[in-house]
């Protein structure tokens, strides 16, 4: 085998001009720099700096900061009128948007340690409203929150109820984005002062002029102080409730039972009336049972079943719907293996909570802003679709070589490929 050199400057990752360009021309940017405000006169680099280069460091398959200095400084350079942050100046302006760690004892003596970052929070959604993602004009959006371990071993995380070291922040989601996330240490049960997390959630998208009409929640949520919270801000909820005696002696006494077929397994659907939590309220219970591989006998009702229910005060859907919709909720656990694994969640670069909630709302900016490219970019050109994941998009798309050459006094975009990005610049 022989070779040749050459010594042309020849990009790797071309595809990154138009995704930029894209983001750009949406204002992006500017928006970024209003809402969190100038960093000073003498400041080299600017809050939406830190932004972009995040953005254009997963599209390029970067993982951590340090990969624009050793591996991908030539990449983002090419941008027009931008010069690439140095590893120390991203960790740096992370640091200057922090907010300051909360920490609070509950009744039983365990300390719990929160960060609430309200302008991040507020960025990420009026982003989402500015690039059409969400909109006011829509009647009511479906609104789903859950909380996720994430195992890391930083310095202040604490042991969670998985048995490992790690974080345990809520996310709020809409469609599948991101908006609303508050941080909270590994050992902070998923009840703890959930009705405040929600009540700031839901006062941020009121903020944006945005509508929730569904919320739905898991057995995490069922608690008496969040239940006001979640009605009184939206239309109709879907919760998980959890067992106790005296709903499921009410289950073993419902006379008839409704047999339906959902992922192909068989279950039985009943609606009963309760009022949870010792109060007067009544609401409707959707109660599903599954049959036993082992037919071994439940503890409250001694039959061979499995059962769930679900807590609502929907009473217009049927027991099916009630269930369907519930279960659709599997889009957040899609969104937290998005985030985890292709926006870098599981790779955190601080020591501390409050700084690392920074890097987990700005990567969640950066994932919403991924699926606006996908969306545009799906639209114009065929061989790009909107479902794509992080890793397709990047060897479909950012990967083609390119280098910008002088024609005539112009600069142009050499590509070196038969596929027709033309299109995007129609």
């Amino acid at each position: 085998m022989k070779i040749t050199y050459s010594s042309d400057t020849i990009n790797s990752f071309g595809g990154i001009n138009f995704a930029d360009k894209i983001i750009r021309e949406a204002s992006i940017y500017d928006t970024i720099d209003q809402t969190l405000g100038i960093r000073g006169v003498k400041a080299q680099y600017s809050y939406s700096d830190l932004f972009r280069s995040y953005l254009m460091l997963v599209l390029c398959g970067g993982e951590c900061a340090e990969d624009i200095t050793e591996h991908l400084r030539s990449e983002l350079n090419q941008l027009t009128g931008f010069q690439a942050c140095s590893a120390d100046t991203l960790l740096r302006l992370q640091k200057e948007l922090a907010t300051e760690k909360e920490t609070m004892v509950s009744a039983a003596g365990v300390t719990h340690e929160f960060n609430i970052n309200t302008k991040l929070n507020d960025l990420m959604v009026q982003l989402l409203v500015q690039t059409g993602q969400l909109s006011p004009a829509v009647d009511g959006y479906i609104f789903d929150y859950d909380n996720q371990v994430i195992p890391t071993g930083k310095y202040d995380a604490k042991r969670s109820y998985k048995h490992v070291d790690g974080y345990f922040p809520g996310i709020a989601s809409i469609g599948n984005y991101p908006v609303y996330i508050e941080n909270r240490n590994g050992n902070s049960s998923v009840k703890f002062k959930q009705d405040e997390t929600l009540t700031r959630a839901y006062a941020g998208l009121n903020l944006a002029g945005i509508r929730v009409k569904h919320s739905r929640m898991d057995c995490g949520s069922f608690d008496k102080s969040v239940v006001p919270v979640v009605e009184a801000n939206s239309e109709f909820f879907y919760i998980r409730a959890q067992r106790c005696a005296n709903l499921f002696s009410l289950v073993s006494a419902i006379p008839r039972w409704e047999t339906v077929e959902i992922g192909f397994k068989e279950y039985e659907l009943a609606t009963l009336e309760y009022a949870p939590f010792g109060q007067a309220k009544v609401y409707r219970y959707v109660v599903s049972r599954e049959r036993k591989a082992d037919l071994q006998g439940d503890l409250f009702t001694g039959d061979a079943f499995a059962y769930r229910a679900i807590m609502t005060n929907n009473w217009e859907m049927t027991n099916l719907e009630v269930v369907l919709f519930y279960n659709d909720r599997g889009e957040s656990e899609r969104l937290f293996d998005e985030m985890n694994n292709d926006f870098l969640w599981k790779k955190m670069p601080f020591s501390f909570l409050q700084e690392n909630t920074v890097f987990l709302i700005l990567m969640a900016i950066c994932r919403n802003l991924f699926h606006l490219l996908t969306e545009f970019i799906s639209q114009r050109l065929s061989f790009i679709k909107p479902t794509f994941r992080l890793k397709k998009f990047i060897f479909r798309f950012m990967v083609v070589p390119a280098k910008w050459i002088m024609r005539g006094r112009q600069r142009i975009l050499k590509l070196f490929s038969a596929k027709k990005y033309h299109l995007l610049l129609e």
